[in-house]
C-alpha cells in the first residue's frame, strides 16, 4: 500500500511541475533516523515523501486524523502513527523509538502546526533522538502549500541540512538544549537558503 500511494502521488504531483531537491546525500546511507521538516501546509507532507523515495518515512501525526474511517486507513496505510500533541505521554516516544531502532525512518514536523511564520520548534524530535541515540537531518521545503497553489504550478523545492547528533561531551539535559538550539538554527538556515 505504502509504495503504491507513494508512486500514485509522485505521478499525481509531477502533473503540476517537478520538485528540485537539494543536498540529498546529506541523508544517512543506514541506521535510523529522524527528518524534521518545515510545515506550511499539506503539500509539504507529501512532497517530503516522495523526495525520499524509495525509503519510506514513518509519519507521526496528530491523533485527530485517526478517529474517521478513511483517513484512519489512510494514515496507516502510509505509516502514520498517533500522537496526541496536547497530552504527550511516555507512549508518544515508544513508538518512533521502536522504529528508529528498527532501522527505520521518522518523520516529524516539529514547528507542530503548518505555519509560514518563524515558530518556536516543539521538543518532541529532540527527545525521540536524545531516547533512541538517532541523528536528526533538518529539512526545509518551500513551495505549493494546497490545491490552488498547486494549479499555478508554484514551484517545489526542498533542501536537506547535515544529520545533527546528540553531543556526547555535555549532560544529557544540556545537550538536548545544545541539540534543540542547532536545529531551530538550521531549519531556519536551510529555508532562508531556499527562499
Amino acid at each position: 500500500m505504502y509504495y503504491f500511494a507513494a508512486y500514485l502521488l509522485k505521478f499525481i504531483l509531477s502533473l503540476f511541475g517537478r520538485i528540485k531537491v537539494y543536498q540529498k546525500e546529506n541523508l544517512p546511507q543506514s541506521g535510523g533516523y529522524i527528518i524534521a521538516c518545515t510545515h506550511t501546509g499539506w503539500v509539504d507532507i507529501l512532497w517530503l515523501g516522495v523526495s525520499v523515495l524509495p525509503t519510506k518515512i514513518y509519519y507521526m501525526a496528530k491523533k485527530e486524523l485517526f478517529q474517521t474511517g478513511f483517513t484512519k486507513w489512510l494514515m496507516e496505510g502510509l505509516h502514520a502513527f498517533p500522537v496526541d500533541r496536547e497530552n504527550p505521554g511516555p507512549s508518544s516516544i515508544k513508538t518512533p523509538r521502536k522504529l528508529l531502532r528498527d532501522n527505520k525512518v521518522v518523520g516529524i514536523f516539529p514547528s507542530g502546526t503548518r505555519t509560514s511564520e518563524e515558530t518556536p520548534l516543539k521538543r518532541g524530535a529532540v527527545t525521540i533522538a536524545a531516547h533512541s541515540k538517532a541523528p536528526i537531518v533538518p529539512v526545509a521545503y518551500t513551495g505549493p502549500n494546497n490545491f490552488p497553489e498547486l494549479f499555478k504550478r508554484k514551484k517545489a523545492k526542498i533542501i536537506y541540512g547535515e544529520p545533527i547528533y546528540l553531543s556526547a561531551d555535555h549532560p544529557k539535559k544540556e545537550a538536548m538544549e545544545i541539540m534543540m538550539n542547532e536545529l531551530n538554527a538550521e531549519m531556519n538556515r536551510l529555508q532562508k537558503e531556499i527562499e
